[in-house]
């Protein structure tokens, strides 16, 4: 026997406001039912476990244990900038002067999380 994964859960203050980040994040959308001010949300991801947001009280104060890793389907430079002109912030700066390494950013309630290097980042590095 085997458990499947359902959802990967993310505490918030605002669920649908974090879930709406996330649903630009990814170009995936909000569960059709979900509105502004619901304390559940989830975005609809085309494969794998939904991104379910629920409304919490007390709001993050520590570094996540688990957090997102994203692969970009454009250069990870380009990435970043686009993640940051939707209102994340830059954590810290793993990226190497050879290209490689990632990102850690966070989203707009704090929730970490890195940025790969695109397969075309990857692929011009081994060449």
């Amino acid at each position: 026997m085997i458990s499947v994964v359902q959802n990967v859960a993310i505490d918030c203050s605002d669920a649908y406001e974090l879930a709406r980040f996330w649903s630009e994040v990814t170009g995936c959308p909000l569960h059709p039912q979900d509105r502004p001010g619901d304390r559940e949300t989830q975005v609809m991801l085309p494969e794998g476990p939904l991104l379910y947001f629920n409304q919490v009280p007390e709001p993050k104060t520590v570094k996540n244990r688990v957090h997102l890793c994203l692969r970009p389907t454009t250069s990870r430079e380009e990435e970043i900038e686009r993640l940051l002109n939707l209102g994340a912030t830059l954590v810290t700066d793993r990226r190497e002067p050879d290209g490689a390494g990632w990102a850690v950013l966070a989203d707009p309630e704090g929730n970490e999380f890195c940025v790969l290097r695109s397969e075309s980042d990857r692929a011009a590095m081994s060449s």
